[in-house]
Parts: C-alpha cells; sequence; structure tokens
C-alpha cells in the first residue's frame, strides 16, 4: 500500500478500548510513510516528522491546513510551529499510543506538503 492509499483511507472512531498498531503491523505501517520516525515520548510511542519551510509565514499556513484536515476527522496532532519550520506528532491520546488513524493522518499531512510543493 502507498502513503496516497493510506491517506485514502478513512479514519475510525478511536475508543479507549481500541487496539493498538501491533508489533506485525507497525513496520508495514511506517514503510508506507517513510519521512515519519516513530518515538516514544513518556512512554507513548508517536509518530513525529519536521517539515521545512522558507518563512515563518509558510510555516504557520502549513500548520493551519494540517488543523483542517485535523478537524475533519476530529483527530489533532501536536503542532509546533517555528521560524522555518513544522514539527508534527501524531499520536492516539485515548488509547495513549499508536493507532492506525495516526499513519492515516500522516499520510494526509504528507499529502498538504505534497499540495505546496506542487
Amino acid at each position: 500500500m502507498s502513503n496516497s492509499e493510506l491517506a485514502s483511507k478513512s479514519c475510525e472512531a478511536c475508543r479507549s478500548n481500541a487496539p493498538h498498531v501491533s508489533d506485525k503491523e507497525l513496520p508495514e505501517l511506517m514503510n508506507q510513510i517513510p519521512e515519519w520516525a516513530g518515538i516514544s515520548r513518556n512512554g507513548i510511542l508517536q509518530l513525529e516528522r519536521e517539515f521545512r519551510f522558507r518563512n515563518f509565514v509558510d510555516a504557520l499556513s502549513f500548520a493551519n491546513r494540517v488543523g483542517d484536515i485535523s478537524e475533519l476527522e476530529d483527530h489533532h496532532p501536536a503542532l509546533l510551529v517555528e521560524w522555518g519550520k513544522v514539527t508534527v506528532t501524531w499520536w492516539s491520546h485515548k488509547i495513549s499510543g499508536l493507532h492506525k488513524n495516526d499513519f492515516i493522518m500522516a499520510a494526509r499531512t504528507d499529502g498538504v506538503m505534497e499540495s505546496i510543493e506542487h
């Protein structure tokens, strides 16, 4: 499955008892979003990527577009906006870890960046 195929999938409503991405699924899903890193913060596995821009205005515009796609799915990342870069971090708060939704939204975030670059 390619990044665009992953981005076209629908997010599921996440419940507090929803399953985490399994150890078997994790490498397959990470291969579909190769620019993203799996990081552990406070014992919680998260997806993180830094996006670079020419200035603060472009970085802020990108962050706002990521916010727009987040609102559509009611699934929200941590966004750190700085001069020339935005760090996006996805994880599912309800399960304190990674759900397939996080990978879908990471792929969609890549799509936002691709639409800006073209």
